[in-house]
This record gives structure tokens, sequence and C-alpha cells, in this order.
């Protein structure tokens, strides 16, 4: 049986693509080896996700850097407590929510990795609603976030991973402006129990910045409906500029991380007591509450 012609097209596709990158787009020889290489693991299927459809090096290559102009130049992103964050094993990052769209958690997926020295994934926890829209539900998968249900959070924990979680919600997410930096309720602490079972340490993320880039003054309640949504925002630029009015506004952000709280000194059976979960939910929904308001009045103007 001849040989599959299958390589030697590869091959020749790569090199092909090598000399426009190289020659027309200015991709220097060690970025250009990189592309290469990734490409070629696409073509051929020579690379793995976990058991969650996480894809490290889809994240590493592609998505992130998709992200980062934005992250950088567009809401000048500042962190802080980064080292709050341990080098290794479980924890649960717990963090405010806002902004009309989250873009705060893919914000702060990218300031986990790009600022700690071991460039961690934060591993997302996202609501069913992300896993039934079309592309969007699949990119989710491979950037690592799973969904939000207390089986996936422990089997996460209990593997060593970092994990992130907004328990705000759509409450959160989708308040009108006029609510800006006040919290919402943090559901049934559902995140503290797995924290508890797990023994992860919990560190509060207080996120600022979020607030200012998709004003809701609005909110198409039968529209919503018809489309199955949870809310169908108004802002002062969408829908009337159609397309633009998706265009965030470039507020300036800053991300801090706060001192850990630790679980591992919990008594067995700490994680079933509602007495227990519910005092650590409200300890860590005061701390994020108390940091945002030092942070606002350190940031200055939004759009400073």
């Amino acid at each position: 049986m001849a040989d599959s012609p299958l390589p030697g097209l590869l091959d020749r596709v790569a090199s092909a693509a090598g000399r426009v990158l190289r020659d027309r787009l200015g991709v220097d020889g060690e970025q250009l080896d990189r592309l290469v290489a990734f490409a070629g693991r696409r073509l051929t299927g020579e690379f793995e996700v976990d058991p969650f459809g996480f894809d490290p090096e889809l994240t590493e290559s592609v998505l992130l850097p998709a992200l980062r102009p934005l992250y950088r130049h567009w809401f000048r992103v500042e962190v802080r407590g980064i080292e709050h964050i341990p080098d290794t094993g479980a924890a649960l990052v717990a963090a405010n929510h806002s902004g009309t769209l989250p873009v705060d958690s893919l914000m702060t997926q990218l300031a986990v990795h790009d600022t700690h020295p071991k460039a961690r994934h934060l591993r997302a926890l996202g609501a069913t609603l992300v896993f039934q829209l079309p592309v969007v539900a699949d990119l989710a998968r491979k950037s690592g976030t799973t969904l939000a249900c207390t089986e996936d959070v422990e089997a996460l924990l209990g593997g060593g991973e970092l994990v992130g979680v907004w328990p705000e919600g759509f409450k959160g997410v989708g308040k009108p402006f006029s609510q800006r930096y006040k919290l919402q309720r943090f559901g049934r602490g559902g995140f503290v129990s797995a924290a508890l079972r797990t023994k992860a340490p919990i560190i509060p993320c207080s996120i600022v910045g979020a607030e200012e880039i998709y004003p809701m003054i609005g909110n198409a309640e039968s529209l919503a409906r018809l489309l199955g949504l949870p809310y169908f925002p108004l802002t002062p630029t969408f829908p009337w500029l159609g397309p633009l009015g998706l265009v965030p506004l470039p507020s300036k952000w800053i991300i801090e991380f706060g001192e850990p709280i630790r679980t591992d000194d919990y008594p067995p059976g700490a994680a079933d007591d509602p007495m227990v979960v519910f005092e650590l939910t409200d300890q860590v929904r005061d701390t994020i509450q108390a940091t945002l308001t030092e942070l606002l009045e350190l940031r200055g103007p939004a759009f400073g």
C-alpha cells in the first residue's frame, strides 16, 4: 500500500504559510517556528484536551493572545495581590461580577496567566446559558471554563486546579448601572461548600472597571423572554449604534486578589452546616465589597 501523501502536503502548506508570515507580516524566526508547529499539530490532531475539554495549547497560542490588546491597551489592567495565588495546588478565586457581558471573567483569566510567576490557568465556572450558545460553548470549554455545578467544581479543586467563580451570576453582570459596585446576593454558597469539602483556600477577588464598559440603562424584558435570555441590555450605544454598540468603553481596570481565607482548619462536616457556609460566604462578600470601595478611590475617574 502506498504511503499517504498527507505528511508531505502538510509540510508544503506549512512552508508556504511560513514564507508569508516571515516576508509579509514580519514574524520572527522563533515565533514562526512556534506557529508552524502549532498549525501542524492542529492539522494532524496531535494535541490533547483534559476531561473537561480544556485545550491549553489553543488557549495559550490563540485565545489569550486575542484578548491581550484589549487587556493591555484598552482597559489598561492593573493587577494587585497576585502573590496570594499559590504556585501549585487548589484554590478558589471568588470575584464580583458586572459589565452586562462577562468580559470580567476573561480579563481575570488573562490577568492570572500573564502576571502569575507560574502562568497558572484560572478554570472559570460558567452558567448553563454559556454552554447552550453555538461557538461560544466550544470556545468556553477549550479555554478551561466548565459548568458551575458542585460535581465539576469539586473535581477541579480535588485535582489541584485554580478555579474561578463569580457568585453573583446574572444578578451581578446584568444589574443596572445605577447599582454599580454594589454586590448582589452570592447565591446559596455552593462555592463555599466545595472549598470546604476539598480544603481549598478561598481568594477574594475585587474587580474595578468592568461596570463602565457597557453601562446598562435599561432592560428590554419582553425581548429577553422571547430570546430566552436573563435580560436584554440597553446601553448608551447598544442597540442604537448597531455593531459599533458592542465595542466596550475604555475604562481603567484594577483587579486585586486578596489574602486567602483558609478552609482546612474547619471540622469535618462543615460543608453541610448551613451556618458555617453562610458565615464564610458573608465573609468573602464583605471582603470584596470593602476592597471595591478602596479600589474605586485609588483608581479615580473611570476613563482617566
